[in-house]
């Protein structure tokens, strides 16, 4: 390898680095401001959100769901969907039957 292929390898090197920094540069400038604005317009258009979730053990947990100004608590686990029927985040404790799972044809 002679010198004139050396020095263009250190040249495209330094061309890579600088690109690649300049792109870090950018995101951190101008990153965090476009994000916020992606997320807000996609927010004003969705009807469902997830409020909260808690663990209850490795095998269910809670879930409070919000769908067009209505609050659901959901319980998932075990290859069942329990819900709660009360419209509000305070509804009854009660919790319907389970939802039917889905079983292989034999």
């Amino acid at each position: 390898m002679d010198l004139a292929e050396f020095a263009r390898a250190i040249f495209a090197l330094a061309v890579t680095l600088g690109l690649i920094g300049l792109a870090a540069w950018a995101t951190r400038r101008f990153g965090p401001d476009w994000m916020a604005r992606l997320q807000s317009q996609q927010k004003a258009r969705r009807r469902l959100a997830v409020v909260e979730t808690l663990v209850l053990d490795p095998h269910r947990r809670l879930i409070l769901v919000r769908c067009d100004d209505q609050e659901r608590l959901v319980l998932l686990g075990e290859g069942r969907v329990l819900m709660s029927p009360g419209a509000g985040p305070a509804g009854t404790t009660e919790l319907e039957s389970p939802a039917p799972t889905l079983e292989t044809a034999a």
